[in-house]
């Protein structure tokens, strides 16, 4: 349910786009981050189709995952606020609440790496190295994505995009 309204949210907020176009302008790092998350929501629903595996699942795990899922939507808030009215664009607000949006997304790939180790030490052993170094890289970018660099913000959003997707479809093709 929180996943839907991660996904309702980022919808909503694109579709305002189209509703009052030229209101608000268009930052496309901001867009990238924006199609970022809807492909991290969707891989996470598809990923956690992986609990089924575990012979009990109790309510302290039933409550970190809807931590986890708080965590998306609020990081799909971040993207898409409320109002802009203390802002110029899009590019003024994401600039100037990247610190939090960041924060959140390294928070997500922390909490991300728990969530796999839930599904056990096999599970979590069969993406190898790959998987908390991946996790770990993202963090680290995360943080450096305080800076003000749009150069850096361009390059990261865009390898951000093409790894994820990439990652999605060599590391979740199939539910088994």
């Amino acid at each position: 349910m929180v996943v839907s309204l991660s996904l309702a949210r980022l919808l909503s907020g694109l579709a305002l786009f189209v509703q009052h176009p030229g209101k608000t302008r268009v930052y496309w790092i901001h867009l990238g981050w924006v199609l970022f998350m809807f492909v991290f929501l969707v891989h996470f629903w598809w990923w956690e189709f992986h609990l089924h595996s575990l012979a009990v699942i109790d309510v302290s795990v039933y409550l970190f995952v809807i931590l986890y899922c708080c965590v998306f939507f609020f990081l799909c808030v971040m993207l898409f606020p409320t109002t802009l009215e203390d802002y110029s664009d899009y590019e003024h607000y994401f600039m100037s609440r990247r610190a939090w949006f960041f924060g959140f997304l390294a928070l997500a790939f922390a909490v991300d790496l728990v969530d796999t180790a839930l599904k056990g030490k096999q599970y979590f052993a069969s993406y190898g190295l790959e998987y908390p170094a991946r996790n770990t890289a993202y963090i680290l970018f995360c943080i450096a994505a305080w800076t003000a660099n749009r150069r850096f913000h361009a390059a990261f959003v865009v390898a951000a995009v093409a790894y994820q997707l990439l990652w999605m479809y060599r590391a979740f093709d199939l539910l088994d």
